[in-house]
């Protein structure tokens, strides 16, 4: 949960939507998590059940990311993480 919110804090740090977008998932329902969006005023939006298919191409490029920078890559020493970040224009 702890990422969840400092996510959220981070992203709101850079700007404040009008409508937040979520899944109905328990980070997403929990009152932590609901008093830091509704805070600014925004309004939440969430999916309803069973509708996985709204998302699917956010869903896609993550998966994309994944593969391609987390997977392949396997850092030998820690040191190397931040390395290939780098070499990768991160």
């Amino acid at each position: 949960m702890g990422l969840v919110l400092e996510a959220v804090d981070r992203a709101l740090e850079v700007g404040c939507p009008v409508i937040w977008n979520s899944d109905q998932g328990s980070h997403f329902t929990s009152p932590q998590y609901l008093t830091r969006v509704e805070g600014p005023g925004i309004q939440v939006s969430m999916d309803g059940k069973g509708r996985a298919l709204d998302n699917i191409f956010t869903e896609r490029l993550w998966r994309t990311v994944k593969y391609e920078e987390v997977v392949r890559f396997v850092p030998r020493k820690r040191v190397d993480t931040h390395a290939g970040k780098r070499a990768r224009g991160g």
